[in-house]
């Protein structure tokens, strides 16, 4: 059965979502009668592209202008069901996208040629690492320069205007360079199309006379795209369900672990009625926190090596049978390379191939369908967690603060803990963000986001201004770096013009605290700033904004008090002052190990 893209539907953003279904709030209209003709000054490129941007789930698009792009920004304005939003700079632009794409589904940005396109792409490449749907738009050259000897501004000074192109072809999946009308409704609707079924970001290009242009492709309302959904080999999957089945009902004490693929193969449902069905153990990847929900009766924690949640690691790397769904095995992700498991107990099931210990492995299989077939055949088996439940001691409660002591790092998680909801999202910032957030309790619903593979500092503050934008109904509690936020601080900007309510804790510790445990050196100590007064000058008495600055705990209650009550309806942001050593033991642990890895010596050659 073909799947219709662009169709209206309730999604959870801490969970997996299908391909372009929104939020209840966020409907758009679509296409109501598609056969109907309309005027044929409308049938343009520009209303063609913002049409179909609209169908498929964008209702906000990042942007910034340049004047290659400008006509072709009318036309998304001119759209009823589509909001530009002017971002400060392109990156902040492509995180926003980045973010949007993890709560809708699909994002879009649009920069200028080169100078834009070049900027954007650090983030494009994020979204290309993290599996996601990003439209990235660039406005290009006139059609009528394409072939000629002219040299362009916004370039290098070559008469070629490949040089953007080529370095969008290794972090998108499909690159449209639209510079004749005959062919361009077929090169953007394949891009778009490519977008949704890979789950990767495109790129096009639209020559900057063109948007504007009447066509006859173009003289008709976009149809909604249909997109064949894809299949696993029938055979292929009986087998591979026999083989995994019989591995594992001979196992005494199988466990199950979630990765960060869950999302891409949007099987995080069957995932979760597997271990209903099955009763192991259940935990999850750094990388996968959100995909899964941690009020689940059999739910561990986080695997995570060394620096696991506790309990967790000794249960899993004890298991004689572990199946890893969707996991990506970097050096972060597994401490240094320091994981104890084991590839002969291990079934790694990624999104369409299974793969048995040391073999045998099984190709074209869907992992939401090896997921399904494999949960009936499953003995249930809840010895690994009944060994958890037998061996955890519940968690301890940092120190009392004395009167006006310093605010305390694992202080301020305790209470940002108590903020979580199903109306809450968190977005944790590349640094110790990391490692503490990890360790927060997500309640049924609320959302969590943080971008571990690329791992790009200052991508929280574009992806919480898109996360915020795409789920108006929740609110965003983004935990910042002051390294990191110094990187892409403009677009709190944004966020105050776009009257989003996020709350923002800014840790101010004086530096790259990640960098630090890792390798430390003085270039890891950044200028302080007053961060506070920054938001404030940026604020300039226009929209809603509280700022305040914490030094202890009881400014802290007093802050989150204003925050959550009077000030529920502003962006706040909290600047948090701690020392500049105060981390978790998380990030000491990990970074020693990171360090090592990092220092290895070369191989005799």
């Amino acid at each position: 059965m073909d799947t219709k893209i662009g169709s209206v539907d309730s999604a959870n953003s801490a969970m997996c979502t299908d391909v372009c279904s929104l939020p209840t709030n966020g409907a758009v209209s679509l296409v109501q009668n598609s056969a109907l003709p309309f005027n044929f000054a409308e049938a343009t490129l520009g209303r063609h592209l913002a049409r179909r941007l609209v169908q498929v789930g964008v209702s906000d698009v990042f942007s910034v202008p340049g004047d290659f792009n400008l006509t072709l920004l009318d036309h998304l304005i001119a759209e009823p069901g589509l909001n530009l939003i002017g971002c400060c700079n392109e990156l902040n632009a492509g995180y926003a996208a980045d973010g949007y794409a993890r709560a809708r589904g699909v994002g879009a940005c649009v920069v200028t040629f080169t100078v834009g396109g070049l900027s954007v792409l650090n983030a494009i490449a994020g979204a290309y690492s993290e599996n996601l749907p990003v439209i990235c738009i660039v406005g290009g050259p006139n059609s009528n320069d394409y072939g000629t000897n002219r040299i362009l501004h916004h370039t290098i000074g070559l008469p070629d205007f490949t040089q953007e192109l080529c370095c969008f072809q290794t972090v998108t999946c499909f690159q449209a360079v639209v510079n004749n009308l005959e062919d361009a409704h077929e090169l953007i609707d394949t891009a778009i199309s490519t977008a949704l079924k890979e789950s990767k970001p495109v790129y096009i290009s639209v020559s900057c006379n063109l948007p504007a242009i009447p066509h006859p492709t173009f003289s008709r309302e976009p149809v909604p795209f249909m997109l064949s959904p894809k299949v696993s080999n029938k055979m292929g999957l009986e087998a591979a369900v026999e083989a995994a089945a019989e591995f594992l009902n001979k196992a005494v004490k199988p466990v199950m672990v979630g990765g960060p693929k869950l999302r891409v193969a949007k099987a995080c449902g069957a995932f979760v009625e597997l271990a209903d069905a099955c009763g192991y153990a259940l935990a999850v990847m750094p990388s996968a926190k959100g995909l899964v929900p941690e009020h689940h009766p059999h739910f561990i924690g986080t695997y995570w090596g060394a620096v696991s949640t506790a309990f967790c690691a000794e249960i899993v790397e004890s298991a004689d049978a572990y199946l890893f769904a969707g996991p990506i095995f970097n050096d972060y992700s597994s401490v240094g390379y320091s994981l104890l498991l084991k590839k002969e107990k291990a079934i790694i099931v990624q999104p369409d191939r299974v793969t048995i210990a040391n073999g045998p492995a099984f190709g074209c299989i869907l992992m939401k369908d090896f997921f399904v077939a494999l949960a009936k055949r499953l003995k249930r088996n809840m010895t690994a967690y009944e060994n958890y439940h037998r061996i955890y001691v519940p968690e301890g409660h940092p120190l009392k603060s004395e009167p006006k002591e310093p605010l305390r790092v694992n202080v301020l998680f305790q209470h940002i803990q108590k903020m979580l909801s199903s109306e809450t999202a968190v977005i944790a910032e590349t640094g110790d963000s990391w490692f503490n957030c990890q360790k927060l309790k997500l309640p049924p619903a609320c959302g969590y986001e943080f971008q571990m593979q690329y791992g790009s500092i200052g991508w929280s503050v574009g992806a919480t201004l898109g996360y915020a934008q795409a789920v108006p109904e929740k609110r965003v509690i983004a935990c910042i770096g002051d390294g990191s936020f110094q990187v892409t601080a403009q677009d709190v900007s944004t966020m105050i013009r776009c009257g989003q309510k996020t709350i923002i804790f800014l840790i101010n510790n004086g530096g790259y605290t990640i960098e630090v445990e890792i390798h430390d050196g003085p270039y890891n100590v950044i200028k302080n700033w007053n961060y506070t007064a920054f938001v404030d000058a940026i604020h300039n008495g226009e929209g809603n904004c509280y700022t305040t600055k914490v030094r202890c705990e009881e400014d802290l209650v007093e802050a989150i008090e204003t925050a959550t009550g009077d000030k529920k309806d502003c962006l706040c942001f909290i600047e948090v002052i701690v020392h500049k050593d105060d981390t978790s033991k998380e990030l000491l642990e990990w970074g020693s190990r990171v360090s090592a890895a990092n220092s290895r010596p070369p191989n005799p050659q």
